[in-house]
Formats: structure tokens, sequence, C-alpha cells
């Protein structure tokens, strides 16, 4: 059961990265990003969906 957590959790935070790299948001801002959800694993992608640079496809 741990292992399918920590495959889904890796799956998850690269699909966030990749949606960061590909947002309107400025490059440090995408480096701040990428690092708070690597730093900090579960709030970090918490709050990334929450509140985190949107894609450039969904802000047009």
């Amino acid at each position: 059961m741990g292992t399918l957590l920590a495959i889904l959790h890796f799956v998850v935070a690269i699909w966030a990265i990749m949606n960061i790299i590909g947002s309107g948001a400025t490059p440090l801002a995408k480096v701040l990003w990428t690092l708070l959800v690597l730093v900090f694993p579960l709030v970090g992608l918490i709050v990334w969906f929450l509140a985190g640079p949107k894609s450039s496809a969904q802000a047009a």
C-alpha cells in the first residue's frame, strides 16, 4: 500500500511541476512553486492546487 501511495504521489508531483512550467507565471514564481511542491510534498501540492499559477491554456 505504501508503494502505491509513493507512486501516486510521484505521478501527481510530476503532473504539478509540468503544469507549473507551462503556466504563465514569471520564471522566479515557477522556481518557487516547484520548490514548494518538492520540499513540502503533501502541503505543497495542496497549496499549489488551490492557489498556484494556472496554465496559459486555462487563462485564455
